[in-house]
């Protein structure tokens, strides 16, 4: 049997590989035509983007050319992932000692070049943001033993993921939804018989101290038509965005996100406002925040269902003057906070869900003194 050889500059990238998939949480962004090259993806990191180079550099010219080449991709990247900014490193494995790396400067691109994993150490940057790079690549094996190891080693990675997305994707009772919807329904029978105007969304009441309004008024529907269409919208959206969150996760969201469309609809608003759109809108905002998270396999539904929906009932909210469109912007605004607030499954951390209940209360707190201090 012929020995399975592993040059050096192999081993060096099934270090790195092993470094950012299995321990920083990096996964491989597939890009068409790109040879000699890996490019990784973690967005809870500063640098979003790893690049790993093994393809030989060995002079200026091609060095920027790479560079013009890995720029026109991150820019591709960065329009996918909706993303304002975009820092990444480009680790150089094979490079030629012509190329005066020094005189490339990026803003958002940092170049590290290597021989092995302790010349990492080098660069500020690296030791800044990966500060036990060195230590959790220096392996015991080598060779053969250690292309093993690294390979089960992500393999078990990959597999674990595939759990952790399975638990999240799989579809669940929508038992919450139900609920919902037979609340909506319930309280639009009761509706035909008695006077529920005390229970709609309106300012000077809410001023007055009938808080509860804010709430109830989302569970309130003006005819049957509005009662079809936002429970259609309800039971569509509901039944997938339960699924993803969870029960009392998506419960939270969708009262938060009427709240927040509430607050907003009598800032601007001074008459009667009623209906499930501005909790509807929010459930589409926490749809929107879900799918940026999980944009390997909703990316082209957030692209191209979700935000031209979203685009054109708002368009077609401010076209029809009775619909209460600052309810809608609102509940939108609410699903985003409070869906960052609750947090994804697998993604979100604690700090970016203590930012969301920060930024949520701000919302709230802000809106609230102006219509409580200035408009009363």
């Amino acid at each position: 049997m012929n020995e399975i050889v592993i040059d050096k500059q192999e081993e060096l990238v099934m270090k790195l590989l092993h470094y950012f998939i299995t321990e920083k949480g990096y996964n491989p962004v597939i890009i068409k035509g790109v040879q000699n090259e890996i490019w990784l993806e973690n967005l809870d990191n500063d640098y979003r983007i790893i690049r790993i180079v093994s393809g030989y550099i060995h002079n200026d010219e091609q060095f920027k050319f790479d560079l013009f080449k890995t720029k026109t991709l991150i820019k591709s990247i960065k329009k996918k992932t909706l993303s304002l900014k975009l820092k990444a490193i480009s680790i150089f494995v094979n490079l030629g000692d012509n190329v005066n790396v020094d005189s490339f400067k990026e803003n958002n691109i940092d170049f590290a070049c290597i021989k092995s994993t302790d010349d990492l150490n080098k660069y500020r940057f690296v030791i800044d943001n990966f500060p036990d790079i060195a230590e959790d690549t220096n392996f015991k094996e080598d060779g053969f033993e250690l292309f093993l190891k690294i390979t089960d080693d992500i393999n078990k990675k990959n597999e674990e993921d595939a759990r952790m997305n399975e638990d999240v994707f799989k579809m669940k009772k929508p038992y919450i939804t139900y609920g919902l919807l037979i609340i909506n329904i319930i309280l639009f029978i009761v509706s035909c018989f008695y006077n529920m105007t005390p229970f709609a969304v309106n300012r000077t009441f809410i001023v007055n101290g009938e808080y509860y309004r804010l709430i109830t008024g989302i569970f309130l529907h003006n005819s049957i038509l509005h009662l079809i269409f936002n429970c259609y919208a309800l039971y569509v959206i509901g039944i997938q965005l339960e699924s993803f969150l969870g029960k009392w996760k998506y419960l939270t969201v969708y009262l938060l996100s009427g709240l927040a469309g509430s607050m907003l609809s009598i800032f601007f608003n001074s008459g009667y406002s009623i209906g499930a759109s501005g909790a509807i809108f929010g459930m589409l905002g926490s749809l929107t925040y879900f799918g940026y998270h999980y944009r390997v396999y909703l990316d082209s539904v957030v692209k191209s269902q979700i935000i031209p929906l979203i685009v054109f009932n708002l368009v077609l909210g401010f076209t029809f003057p009775y619909i209460d469109n600052w309810a809608h912007i609102g509940g939108l605004i609410g699903g985003v906070l409070s869906t960052m607030a609750v947090g994804i499954k697998y993604k979100s951390t604690k700090f970016e869900m203590v930012n969301g209940v920060i930024l949520y209360l701000i919302y709230i707190l802000f809106i609230g003194y102006m219509v409580f201090f200035k408009l009363s």
